[in-house]
């Protein structure tokens, strides 16, 4: 797995990113009562900024040195809860790998395989500044 910047955010959240390539990020996120709404589920901002941290993470793992990336958009589709005491597992694969713009699709998945949420994404490139 390449080095990956601190996430300090997704460490507060107890995200895992499991495996990292230039396409596909997979990763996993505990369910905890912090992160959850009522009744006891995962928040939907906690899944959209499940799935805004590993569509960063795919960018960044796709970027030329010195390159950086910023999300400048990003919509969800919900279709399933996940209850508190369940893991969220993430899949995030590129729709577009431009030279100033890389789209990214997250699935969200429960633990029983059925589909919680799709994330699709932009994010900018950034070139390093001089």
């Amino acid at each position: 797995m390449p080095d990956l910047p601190a996430l300090p955010f997704a460490e507060l959240m107890g995200l895992k990113i499991l495996s990292v390539s230039p396409e596909k990020v997979t990763a996993e996120l505990p369910v905890t009562a912090a992160l959850c709404t009522v009744p006891a589920i995962l928040h939907g901002g906690a899944v959209m900024a499940f799935a805004d941290t590993i569509g960063a993470v795919a960018t960044v793992a796709n970027l030329a040195e010195g390159f950086s990336t910023t999300t400048i958009e990003s919509k969800t589709n919900f279709f399933a809860a996940i209850p508190a005491g369940e893991t969220a597992l993430a899949e995030c694969t590129p729709l577009h790998r431009g030279k100033t713009t890389m789209v990214w699709q997250t699935r969200i998945s429960r633990a029983d395989g059925k589909l919680a949420a799709i994330v699709t994404q932009t994010q900018l490139v950034l070139a390093p500044r001089t």
